[in-house]
């Protein structure tokens, strides 16, 4: 008599099985759209600036050392020594002391179809000084070596040169220079430099220096602590930045809002070896890019990714469309009223079609209003198609409000990225403790012989229940 509710509980099992396929094509689709996106970006990207890194100022000094090494041959047990005279072209790299950058940053969107992505316009402006070391702090391989200087630059890194909007003029003590294409420089190729007269450049000299720089990019703006004593302040009109790399702003000096925000960095060399990193790319001869230096960023994107939002959400699907069957057999074993298994995976498809809704809709209006026009659509059709397979309008309702807070509580777990895990841990365990509560005192092997013997009373002639 218990082989009855024993078949039903693995055809619902089976038929959730079965709409595991629908489910994961949908999440097929929403990585596609996601693809579609990022594609999108690098588009723009392509056709217009990509995202930006500054590295600097840093003055290089090019100088040429002579110096004589002594060679011994032996040849036949005579040793002999000669002098020979050696050449070796070095630079010598000089960090800011002080580096102060103040940026405001605007931003806009482009579009590529249907997809939006952040492009920024920033002006920027630098200020600092170098302090020239002594002359002894030099590389040499003789202390009798012989210097000659070369024509010394500053040098500015910038990841896309696409993005400079302007011709920046370095003001440098007392003489004035513009920046050229290129820097000059072995770690990065991409970005600036201005030849400077080598007669300021005197051991232990302190030389001020500013320029203005409008640079352009897409999505991030990502600065290298290169200086000895980092201050950093950007200002936007963005009011949802992210921010990352190896440095976070200063807490006290941090305000976002509405209209915008404004942060500090202060970053010292004692936290940071930038410096070294730097150098040790420039002493590497090759253009391996800045990559991997110590960095901080700001990321100018959308507070709300769509395809991942709706990602995470079709990870629940499968938890959705068991605790509804689930309702659906509890119903139907204790009301005695037969759900047909096309019912079943009728109600399971509306289910799936859910998530399906929400990427289509968020793609074109905000995530918050398409989740809630997906949950009304889907609730009321599921509540309209129960309140006649149930025979009972209040218990369609009362079904379709059931699951509306499902999909309440679905979005409280999608906004709650970091609490996501205990929330729905608490969320599983207060339906599983109502679940239990409620069959509490259900004989189930009553229950098993009353749906045998309404299984054996149904005779072929009789009018099956249907929805």
């Amino acid at each position: 008599m218990q082989k009855t509710l024993l078949f039903k509980i693995l055809f619902i099992l089976g038929l959730m099985l079965l709409i595991l396929i629908p489910l994961g094509m949908i999440d097929e689709t929403i990585g596609q759209r996601g693809e579609f996106r990022a594609q999108a970006v690098a588009g723009i990207a392509a056709e217009n600036v990509r995202e930006q890194t500054v590295v600097g100022p840093i003055l290089v000094r090019p100088y040429t050392e002579d110096y004589v090494e002594k060679v011994e041959e032996t040849e036949k047990g005579v040793t002999t020594v000669r002098l020979e005279k050696r050449s070796v072209d070095r630079r010598q790299i000089v960090y800011p002391n002080e580096l102060q950058v103040a940026g405001e940053v605007l931003i806009e969107r482009r579009y590529r179809g249907i997809h939006k992505v952040l492009v920024y316009g920033g002006r920027h402006g630098f200020k600092g000084d170098f302090v020239l070391p002594a002359g002894a702090d030099l590389a040499r391989n003789s202390p009798t070596s012989t210097i000659t200087w070369g024509k010394p630059f500053v040098a500015l890194a910038i990841d896309d040169v696409r993005g400079i909007k302007n011709i920046p003029t370095l003001q440098l003590g007392t003489q004035e220079a513009e920046f050229r294409a290129g820097t000059g420089l072995n770690a990065s190729k991409s970005g600036l430099h201005a030849s400077i007269a080598p007669d300021q450049l005197l051991d232990d000299a302190r030389l001020p220096f500013s320029f203005q720089l409008r640079l352009d990019g897409i999505e991030r703006l990502s600065f290298v602590p290169i200086a000895k004593n980092n201050a950093v302040k950007l200002g936007s009109n963005w009011p949802h930045p992210q921010f990352g790399g190896n440095f976070l702003p200063e807490i006290a000096n941090r305000v976002i809002g509405q209209n915008g925000f404004k942060a500090q960095w202060n970053i010292s060399s004692l936290a940071t070896d930038a410096q070294g990193q730097f150098t040790l790319l420039e002493n590497a001869g090759g253009a391996r890019g800045v990559a991997g230096l110590d960095s901080f960023r700001v990321g100018f994107i959308e507070p709300i990714n769509v395809y991942s939002m709706a990602e995470r959400a079709t990870k629940y699907g499968l938890l959705f469309v068991a605790l509804t069957f689930a309702a659906f057999f509890l119903f139907e074993v204790l009301k005695q009223l037969p759900v047909h298994p096309i019912q079943y995976l009728l109600v399971g498809l509306a289910l799936v079609l859910f998530f399906l809704l929400l990427v289509s809709l968020s793609e074109h209006i905000a995530f918050g209003l398409a989740y809630v026009i997906a949950t009304i659509v889907c609730v009321v059709l599921i509540g309209f198609y129960l309140a006649a397979v149930l025979r009972d309008g209040k218990r369609g309702m009362g079904f379709g409000a059931a699951l509306g807070l499902l999909y309440a509580a679905l979005y409280g777990l999608l906004i709650s990225e970091n609490n996501a895990l205990v929330l729905g841990s608490l969320l599983l365990f207060a339906l599983l403790a109502g679940l239990m509560v409620a069959t509490r005192k259900v004989d189930w092997y009553q229950v098993a012989r009353s749906n045998a013997a309404a299984a054996v009373a149904q005779s072929p002639a009789a009018a099956p229940v249907s929805g």
